[in-house]
């Protein structure tokens, strides 16, 4: 199987795929270990940066096919706000499922805007390269729409939630779609 974990920037989606991973137990493919060498070496959203992007996926792509078939994976998605771009990474994430014959599971995360404000301006995130300034998601509360491109959806508001309360939830679903006896 395939948990795609989705959502806004700092609303969680790596911390809670840690825990997930190693509770399943599985393997994490948070999408800053793809992005990360376009953000050292290209500038942002250039035509280098969308080709390095795509480069660096294809090889994660290639070896999470490698991956035994029973080994539970779990990807990290942010909503973007390029339409196309958006398409595009969704497409190669139902593709690599397709390939791994795997079942494409979406988790969508949300929280409030007060609480993302508060999450995303966190100082561990500025040493992970990750958006810091709270403007990044400030979209006075709108949401981008997301698209259901798998087999199955939780949404899950994680406002209030602890991360262990977050993944205990997760699993709780992952076992109502009979995926994961943990």
């Amino acid at each position: 199987m395939i948990i795609e974990i989705v959502g806004q920037a700092g609303v969680g989606k790596l911390t809670i795929g840690r825990m997930l991973a190693a509770r399943l137990p599985g393997r994490l493919l948070d999408n800053h270990s793809i992005y990360n060498v376009a953000f050292s070496l290209t500038d942002y959203r250039s035509e280098a940066f969308y080709r390095t992007v795509r480069a660096v996926r294809d090889i994660a792509w290639e070896t999470a096919l490698e991956l035994p078939p029973e080994m539970p994976l779990i990807l990290t998605t942010a909503n973007g706000m390029i339409a196309w771009w958006r398409e595009q990474w969704r497409d190669a994430v139902v593709d690599l499922a397709r390939r791994r014959g795997s079942r494409l599971l979406i988790v969508h995360l949300l929280c409030s805007d007060e609480e993302n404000h508060l999450r995303i301006a966190s100082p561990d995130r500025l040493a992970s390269r990750k958006p810091v300034d709270p403007a990044t998601v400030d979209r006075n509360g709108e949401r981008v729409a997301m698209i259901h491109h798998g087999d199955a959806l939780l949404e899950l508001d994680v406002t209030e939630l602890q991360v262990d309360q977050a993944v205990e939830r997760i699993i709780a679903w992952l076992q109502a779609v009979d995926q994961v006896s943990p």
